[in-house]
């Protein structure tokens, strides 16, 4: 049985508007949480705790790090310090100082962007521009020359006989008209 139902009483529930602000809420990601992420990206042998330069790089350019004020060569000679193709999360902070110092920017400001930046992933691309380019390119009543020929009027390709000049073995010259007119001799 249930407290409420031997005490006669019933607990405070919590506020509704709490519990559905808390679930909108995206769960608050740890900047360490985030090195575990990007030192395994890319690398199926890592075990999150050491991360490369590269891996560096691509978690920078994601968090948006990386722009006129630091450049990859920025973070190359800085990362190049500690002689190691791989640091550790405290040599990553150490690392991160550095850099902060060099190029006079707030190391908080950097950790808060590389913490909230996201998973490791392809960054995202507008499909606007791409799009048209490719229908352009795509576009197959816009071909010319011997392109042109490997599709028939609805764009459909022709398969091999588009790309291949199919010689006519038949005994008649091109354009003859009246082809197989005649009655075959037995």
């Amino acid at each position: 049985m249930s407290d409420e139902a031997t005490n006669g009483t019933s607990s405070p529930a919590p506020p509704v508007a709490e519990l559905a602000e808390m679930a909108l809420e995206e769960p608050k990601v740890t900047f360490q949480d985030q090195f575990k992420a990007f030192s395994k990206f890319g690398d199926t042998k890592s075990d999150g705790k050491m991360i490369t330069l590269s891996q560096s790089d691509k978690w920078m350019k994601q968090a948006k790090v990386i722009d006129k004020k630091i450049t990859t060569t920025d973070t190359g000679i800085h990362f190049k310090k500690f002689k190691s193709m791989k640091i550790s999360y405290s040599d990553y902070n150490k690392y991160l100082d550095d850099l902060a110092k060099t190029k006079k920017v707030e190391l908080q400001e950097i950790k808060n962007k590389m913490a909230s930046c996201g998973a490791p992933g392809v960054l995202q691309v507008s499909a606007g521009k791409a799009a048209s380019a490719v229908e352009r390119l795509t576009d197959t009543s816009k071909y010319t020359g011997s392109h042109k020929e490997r599709f028939d009027a609805t764009g459909k390709g022709k398969g091999i006989a588009g790309r291949k000049n199919v010689v006519d073995d038949s005994g008649y010259v091109s354009g003859y008209q009246n082809k197989d007119s005649y009655p075959e001799k037995h």
